[in-house]
């Protein structure tokens, strides 16, 4: 039997459909149409909002696979990888997509190694290429300073993650039609091994990046992390979060949970400004597809410049002050 079709793998929590599976439904549309297959979008949980299930198809896919039972409620990797795996054989998709999430991070590896297929982690890009139909996965490489376009032409599924918020959700169609199949619940797909106890959080400081309208980031420009008051003092002003590069987080002068890149949070803030950021390939992959982008930098050729929608070249030791100047006079008013 020949692999057709593209999927995405969707996410609940709380009963509730993540974004980054509508996310998922604009890139895998477009795949799907290349090749002119259908594209399914599954989904496992439990009691999970009706509303937000036909939001899939309004958002893209032409049918949904939901699969809920009270033991599905909570990720466990080798239960939601059985479902997987039968759903895999039955249907034989050619193409599946997920988030770069916790738990996609740990789903599609885990799923891969089961069925014998390739994977490609943390994709930037994802196209079709026209002679062939293989999936094209494109990411960064070798410290991020190439991207890699990987191609897996002897095994199906063709596998990929990619970063959340990478892409704008697909838009709403109240006009699209699709179809929403209930698979029926199999014991078997529990793995009595495992049994999920409890949750805690890590503890590590809560930095609200990735829902942020306006994110103020620094790179080493800053030269010290005493002069990161300067970017606190304007994201205070513009009521926004703020950001670092890896960089900053590797010198020690602000934690991870700050940090925008590939290995980092991935951001699509209505305005971003990169202050004493060069722009390197790793930041960049974290920031792109910001609304509006506003670079400080005294290094005309800085690649920063390249993704700006506008840019100031300049000492950030004199702009950022005066920036703050003038957004303390205009509070004032």
């Amino acid at each position: 039997m020949n692999y057709v079709g593209v999927w995405t793998i969707a996410e609940a929590g709380q009963g509730r459909v993540k974004t980054v599976s509508y996310e998922l439904l604009t890139r895998g549309r477009k795949l799907a149409d290349k090749l002119g297959s259908e594209l399914a979008s599954v989904l496992i949980g439990y009691n999970v909002d009706r509303d937000d299930v036909r939001e899939l198809i309004l958002r893209g896919a032409d049918r949904v696979y939901l699969i809920e039972h009270p033991s599905l409620e909570h990720f466990i990797v080798e239960n939601y990888s059985n479902v997987l795996e039968d759903l895999i054989q039955q249907h034989k998709p050619e193409i599946i997509i997920a988030g770069a999430t916790s738990s996609g991070r740990t789903l599609m590896p885990y799923l891969a190694v089961r069925i014998n297929a390739g994977l490609t982690a943390d994709c930037t890009g994802l196209d079709i290429e026209e002679e062939t139909g293989n999936l094209l996965q494109t990411r960064p490489a070798i410290g991020g300073n190439i991207l890699a376009t990987i191609k897996t032409p002897e095994h199906r599924p063709q596998m990929a993650t990619v970063r959340p918020r990478s892409t704008r959700p697909a838009e709403k169609d109240e006009s699209r039609k699709g179809v929403v199949v209930q698979v029926e619940f199999n014991p078997g797909w529990i793995d009595g091994r495992v049994e999920r106890i409890g949750f805690r959080k890590t503890g590590e400081e809560d930095v609200n990046l990735q829902d942020a309208d306006i994110v103020v980031s620094g790179g080493k420009g800053l030269k010290k992390a005493d002069n990161f008051v300067l970017l606190r003092k304007l994201a205070e002003r513009l009521g926004a979060s703020v950001g670092v590069s890896r960089e900053v987080v590797d010198r020690g002068w602000m934690s991870y949970p700050h940090q925008v890149g590939l290995s980092g949070k991935t951001v699509t803030p209505k305005l971003y400004m990169a202050i004493g950021i060069s722009g390197a390939i790793q930041h960049l992959a974290g920031m792109k597809t910001s609304d509006t982008i506003i670079a400080i930098n005294k290094d005309p050729d800085a690649p920063i410049f390249r993704v700006a929608d506008f840019g100031i070249v300049g000492d950030l030791f004199e702009v950022v002050p005066r920036l703050n100047e003038k957004l303390a006079e205009g509070v004032g008013k």
